[in-house]
């Protein structure tokens, strides 16, 4: 029973993606369809960039990418299963038991302290201690329930944690993952989703660079936040670090930029 940070892993991932977008794209127009899957490297390059500036996206659903996330709470696997033009397969909490469980600490907790009837702890500490409670609480719970497997645990785990660990396997198609991307990079989003998303990021840059040039929070494609006084008013910052021309990223005032 330890805390644990996130990890991903690209497992899997359509391969020559930025040639099945480029070529999805061009059949469209294509009164010849002869090598649609035979065309140079650069060109396909700059025709995905110019499907991302025109909005022109639904070739890239045509391309997957499987990722396989660890070290993750079930509070962001909520969160992450509300994007639904995905497929997830999460471990079971009723199908393996979970005595001795890992956990998610918040780094918020950091620096500060609980007061207690026994004097002040800090924060992370009591987090820590209070999970080994209630893994205590679960073990004792099963115990009571005659540790029957899936007819014990599917009780027993009423008591664990959103901080509780788990892992699964997410595949989506490319654009769901700009849409994806757009959202949960955003600084309102919680830490910890706005985390596994920017690795997830890095993951899909390194083998579909084209596709995901210039993909940061939503307010990077549209110039600006469209959250009005929910704000962060960090765009400009934002922009600095996802902005990319080849991406179609815009400048402040909405202009793409070059």
């Amino acid at each position: 029973m330890q805390p644990v940070t996130a990890r991903v892993t690209l497992v899997r991932y359509t391969p020559d993606a930025e040639l099945v977008v480029a070529a999805a794209a061009r059949l469209c127009y294509a009164a010849e369809t002869d090598g649609l899957m035979a065309q140079d490297p650069e060109g396909v390059r700059r025709l995905v960039a110019r499907l991302r500036r025109m909005g022109h996206l639904s070739p890239i659903e045509h391309v997957g990418f499987t990722f396989y996330l660890e070290g993750v709470s079930r509070a962001m696997s909520h969160q992450l299963v509300r994007h639904r033009i995905a497929s997830y397969s999460q471990r079971s909490q009723r199908y393996v038991d979970h005595d001795g469980f890992d956990y998610v600490v918040p780094p918020q907790l950091a620096g500060h302290v609980v007061d207690t009837p026994g004097g002040p702890v800090p924060a992370t500490e009591y987090f820590i201690e209070t999970m080994g409670l209630i893994a205590a609480r679960y073990a004792a719970l099963n115990d009571a329930l005659g540790r029957r497997g899936e007819a014990s645990n599917e009780d027993a785990r009423y008591v664990l944690p959103n901080a509780c660990e788990t892992r699964l396997f997410v595949t989506m198609n490319g654009r769901e993952l700009l849409h994806f991307f757009e959202e949960r990079l955003c600084l309102r989003a919680q830490w910890e989703i706005r985390d596994v998303a920017g690795r997830m990021l890095d993951c899909v840059r390194e083998v579909c660079p084209a596709v995901f040039a210039g993909v940061g929070p939503k307010c990077v494609r549209r110039g600006g936040c469209p959250e009005g006084k929910m704000s962060c008013g960090r765009y400009i910052e934002m922009l600095e670090r996802y902005g990319d021309e080849s991406g179609g990223a815009h400048d402040a005032t909405g202009t793409p930029a070059r």
